[in-house]
């Protein structure tokens, strides 16, 4: 929000209720909703999104200018099956921005798993000419095509339905054995397994790596503590880590808390957190 909607001058806690401007569909149960009104913020931070009577989560500014901002919703549970029947017209609750962001660098490639692509668009905007590496299940699932159609942009899918069949990782190894593209670091966002194996290639090919790590979210700002990832608050440490500090987190790849604060495995953790 701005400065003149805060007491004090200082960012309210409590959602404001926006009218929802526009409702796009852009892939397989993946819809972007956007807002005609000014919003402060950088790539990578997200903001907390309240359906009344449902439930508050965090969502990623996946769309951004001077005068409107978006973000995008994957429907896969109770909170955002809900989202999905939004309207024009409608009004949500939200506050923020939360977070701490990407850094804007030279010679970038961006990988994407998903609608993972969400929390790195606005990244992918500020960027000049980066490699971007964009994978997901299937042609169906795939988001932003026109967006970024005049990109410098590789694309795979697990069946091969669109682009090259596989993974990104592979594409990402491929990129950096020859670094023709003189690749400086690498930003990511998308599933956590992929990550990880985006974290483990980087440090083969001793680059640079940014990613933006996803955990349950209750407050957005710290107090809470239901985000922890070890000893970091991915709601005001995060969610963007680098490598160094990925390196002393031995839960990335392979624990993540249920929303009663459990320690579960990634595997129980996604069958159950929507």
């Amino acid at each position: 929000m701005t400065k003149d909607e805060c007491c004090g001058g200082c960012r309210t806690e409590i959602p404001v209720m926006l009218e929802v401007a526009d409702v796009v569909k852009e892939g397989k149960g993946q819809t972007s909703f956007f807002f005609r009104h000014k919003l402060d913020c950088k790539p990578g931070q997200f903001l907390m999104v309240w359906l009344p009577g449902v439930d508050e989560k965090p969502m990623a500014v996946s769309y951004w200018n001077k005068k409107e901002f978006a973000f995008t919703s994957q429907s896969i549970g109770k909170f955002t099956n809900a989202l999905e029947k939004t309207k024009k017209g409608d009004k949500l609750g939200i506050r923020g921005p939360y977070g701490n962001s990407f850094s804007i660098k030279e010679n970038a490639c961006v990988v994407a798993g998903g609608v993972g692509l969400s929390s790195v668009s606005t990244l992918i905007d500020s960027l000049k000419n980066p490699l971007i590496i964009y994978g997901a299940r299937t042609k169906e699932h795939l988001i932003y095509l026109k967006r970024y159609k005049n990109k410098n942009l590789a694309i795979t899918t697990d069946d091969g339905s669109f682009g090259r069949k596989g993974f990104t990782t592979d594409i990402l190894e491929d990129a950096l054995k020859n670094n023709k593209n003189k690749i400086k670091i690498v930003q990511a966002c998308g599933p956590e397994i992929m990550m990880k194996k985006i974290y483990d290639i980087c440090q083969k090919y001793n680059i640079g790596l940014e990613a933006s790590v996803e955990r349950y979210m209750s407050c957005g700002f710290g107090i809470c503590g239901k985000c922890m990832i070890n000893d970091k608050i991915v709601c005001i440490d995060g969610p963007v880590f680098n490598s160094k500090q990925l390196s002393k987190m031995p839960e990335f790849g392979n624990f993540a808390r249920l929303k009663s604060g459990k320690k579960v495995s990634l595997r129980e953790y996604h069958g159950v957190h929507a």
